[in-house]
């Protein structure tokens, strides 16, 4: 099915030698995005095609968090970095939420973020996600960029995402779950949206094919 991904969220427990990895492979060196400040994150991005982009998020040092802090997607535990989630643009985040509850599934209500990128430009935002991952990663957050430049319209070029692949162990849900979501979250008319395939395996896991300079590579 088309949805209007946003973002793939690339998620690592050291960003300078994940953004070096990933420029190896892909042929393009993503650019640091900025600071999540408060939330002990920063991140690089790097475009997609169309308005979507890859977003490299890992743990800020500059921030100083107290020993123990829980940090976005979980990156505090992880043993290797990989894609955690990703986001879907929508510009009502109340109406799709309350549409994804009125069909008696789950959804996080919307709150606002913000963060400087390195020009000292100020992004704001709003998201509606879960507290946690819902089903590792494979229903998608929701993000509206209100005013804010769009991330995409500055990143580093030269790859393109060609299909998003959901694998879950209840495979309809998710695809109910997707189908809703697109029926409310309308692409943007500069769009060229990938498809995204949900199959049926045995453990939940987002798996990206992505056309680079340097060939075709398969992120997970």
């Amino acid at each position: 099915m088309k949805l209007p991904i946003d973002h793939l969220v690339y998620a690592t427990v050291d960003l300078d030698s994940t953004v070096a990895e990933l420029a190896e492979r892909m042929g393009v060196r993503a650019s640091p995005g900025g600071q999540h400040v408060g939330r002990g994150t920063h991140n690089a991005l790097a475009h997609l095609g169309g308005r979507t982009y890859l977003e490299i998020i890992g743990p800020d040092p500059s921030q100083n968090m107290p020993s123990g802090t829980a940090l976005p997607f979980g990156i505090e535990s992880m043993t290797e970095a990989g894609l955690a989630w990703y986001a879907l643009a929508c510009s009502d985040l109340t109406t799709t939420v309350d549409a994804v509850r009125a069909a008696g599934l789950s959804a996080g209500a919307p709150f606002a973020m913000q963060r400087a990128r390195p020009d000292g430009v100020l992004l704001r935002w709003e998201l509606a996600s879960h507290a946690e991952i819902p089903d590792s990663g494979a229903v998608p957050f929701l993000i509206d960029w209100l005013d804010s430049p769009h991330p995409s319209a500055d990143t580093p070029r030269g790859c393109t995402l060609i299909a998003l692949e959901v694998r879950h162990p209840e495979p309809e849900r998710i695809r109910r779950h997707l189908e809703l979501l697109a029926q409310h979250c309308a692409g943007h008319p500069q769009r060229a949206d990938p498809g995204v395939n949900v199959v049926e395996a045995d453990e939940a896991r987002l798996v990206a094919r992505i056309d680079t300079p340097r060939g075709v590579i398969t992120l997970s």
